[in-house]
C-alpha cells in the first residue's frame, strides 16, 4: 500500500498482518480523491474516524491538508498510524486518538471540512454510525463526509442534515459521499 498522490507519492506504508483490517486499496484512494478535488470543499481540517493504516488521512495530508485527526479504537493501529505518519514526514500535522467512535466524538468538538468513515465492514451498526456523525459538532456547512463500505450496505440517502451527493463501487467496496443539505 502507498501514497498515490501529492507530496508523499509512492511511498509505501506499513500494514498488519491481520485480515481483519482492511485497508481502503490505492485505486478506491485515488478515487476518492478524484471525487473531492472536483466537490467545492476545503481540505483544511480532516478527521479520519476507524482509521486502521492511516491511510486516508496521510494521503489528505501528502495532498496539502493542514491537519488530521485520526481515531481508531485498536492500539495496534495507533502505533502503525504514528509509525506511518512518521515516514512520511507528517507527524507535526496529525494528532491519534486511541479510543472508539462514540468518545472521538466528546473530544473532537470542532468542525471538519472531510470526514472519512471507513469502518469494518462487519460493523452492524453502519446507519447509526452516519446518523451520529450527521448530529455531531464534527461537521458543518461546508462539510464532506465520505463512507467507505461493503456494496451490501444500502446507505440512506439522508442522514439528518447530510445528503448522498456521490456514490461509486470497486468489486465490494463502495465509497458514498455526503455533503450537507442546502449547499
Amino acid at each position: 500500500m502507498r501514497i498515490t498522490g501529492g507530496r508523499a507519492k509512492g511511498i509505501q506504508l506499513k500494514t498488519l498482518q491481520n485480515r481483519s483490517l482492511r485497508p481502503t486499496t490505492d485505486l478506491v484512494r485515488q478515487a476518492i480523491f478524484s471525487i473531492l478535488l472536483n466537490i467545492p470543499s476545503d481540505w483544511r481540517r480532516i478527521a479520519d474516524l476507524y482509521a486502521g493504516t492511516g491511510a486516508l488521512g496521510i494521503e489528505a495530508l501528502s495532498r496539502d491538508a493542514e491537519w488530521v485527526d485520526f481515531v481508531d479504537q485498536s492500539k495496534k493501529c495507533c502505533d502503525l498510524i504514528k509509525h506511518n505518519l512518521g515516514k512520511t514526514g507528517f507527524s507535526d500535522k496529525a494528532h491519534v486518538y486511541c479510543c472508539n467512535m462514540n468518545k472521538a466524538i466528546t473530544l473532537l468538538n470542532s468542525n471538519y471540512d472531510v470526514v472519512f468513515l471507513d469502518p469494518p465492514y462487519s460493523l452492524s451498526s453502519m446507519d447509526n454510525v452516519v446518523a451520529t456523525i450527521a448530529k455531531s459538532e464534527l461537521i458543518g456547512a461546508n462539510s464532506t463526509v465520505v463512507l467507505c463500505h461493503t456494496k451490501r450496505f444500502s446507505p440512506n440517502p439522508v442522514y439528518g442534515k447530510l445528503y448522498l451527493a456521490k456514490q461509486f463501487h470497486y468489486g465490494d467496496t463502495s465509497v458514498t459521499i455526503y455533503r450537507i443539505i442546502g449547499e
